[in-house]
């Protein structure tokens, strides 16, 4: 069982997507994210596999959640410096997780 002090650990923060690249590297069709997360983190890269639901247009200037304190993970030729956060939709699509207000403070930490 996960204790409190485990969920302490994880650094999930909303960041603003402000570059959408394509990834025709990828094993499974994914965008470069490129996600920033305010001053104290600055802007950091991810990549995901969210093409099935949405467009470039859809997903800049989007807010959304990340896990920010995870080690670089290496996917092709590119370095993923956050886990971008989803859940599957009933088709199994990734479905971007995000604060419901837009409002929300970036670099906020999740509580």
């Amino acid at each position: 069982m996960v204790t409190f002090d485990d969920f302490l650990k994880l650094d999930i923060r909303v960041g603003r997507i402000v570059e959408v690249r394509e990834f025709p590297e990828a094993r499974k069709p994914a965008y470069k994210l490129t996600i920033d997360f305010g001053p104290e983190i600055g802007t950091k890269r991810s990549s995901a596999q969210i093409v099935a639901r949405y467009s470039v247009e859809d997903l800049t200037g989007k807010l959304i959640l990340a896990v920010v304190n995870f080690p670089t993970r290496r996917i092709g030729p590119f370095e993923s410096e956050v886990l971008t956060l989803g859940v599957p939709d009933a088709d199994g699509r990734v479905v971007l997780v995000g604060p419901d207000a837009p409002d929300a403070a970036i670099g906020a930490r999740l509580f």
